[in-house]
């Protein structure tokens, strides 16, 4: 698969933003001050717009320029086991693995964790209002605010404040979870 060409790009982003617009092309041309011809070439991928004429086009549409020259992010995001980089505790057989940050506008890290019998982890409150999301994929894990943890099963959820002080620890040997951290 050849990349994306930046006409490519920007014809793609202007049908994409027309059309959920709900705009035909004579009314995007008409509130945008351009011609409905050069709209069309643009669309098409052929023509040489100027900053100016992407500009009106953003404004009519009611999005920031950037959304027509720059590619969209993929709506699929594939991350294959093992291929994030793990940051390991020095207190116990614990490793986080982040596998999406939280964007600008959300509040939320989504991570894999996995554990080993042995040393529990016990982890420092996090901003106030933090939310700590567990669902289990495998083996046998004991969580939550460390005066009162939880024993949790593979399949098994629970949520608890990651504001005070919590705990992770491994009652089975392979024991990982996915875990997700709302920042409220």
């Amino acid at each position: 698969m050849s990349a994306a060409t930046p006409l490519d790009v920007i014809a793609a982003s202007l049908r994409r933003e027309r059309q959920r617009a709900g705009l035909s092309l004579s009314e995007l041309a008409k509130r945008a001050g351009v011609a409905k011809s050069t709209l069309s070439q643009l669309e098409a991928g052929s023509g040489n717009p100027s900053v100016e004429t992407l500009w009106a086009l953003g404004v009519a549409l009611d999005v920031p320029f950037s959304r027509l020259v720059e590619p969209p992010e993929p709506r699929v995001r594939v991350l294959r086991a093992g291929e994030a980089p793990g940051v390991a505790s020095e207190q116990a057989n614990f490793v986080g693995t982040l596998l999406a940050s939280c964007p600008p506008a959300a509040r939320r890290d989504i991570y894999t964790i996995t554990l080993e019998p042995g040393t529990e982890r016990r982890a420092d409150p996090h901003i106030p209002g933090t939310i700590e999301h567990l669902t289990v994929a495998s083996g046998r894990i004991r969580t939550g605010p460390a005066e009162r943890p939880v024993e949790l099963d593979a399949g098994d959820y629970a949520a608890f404040p990651g504001d005070v002080e919590h705990v992770y620890e491994a009652l089975l040997p392979g024991s990982w979870a996915v875990l997700v951290m709302e920042h409220v």
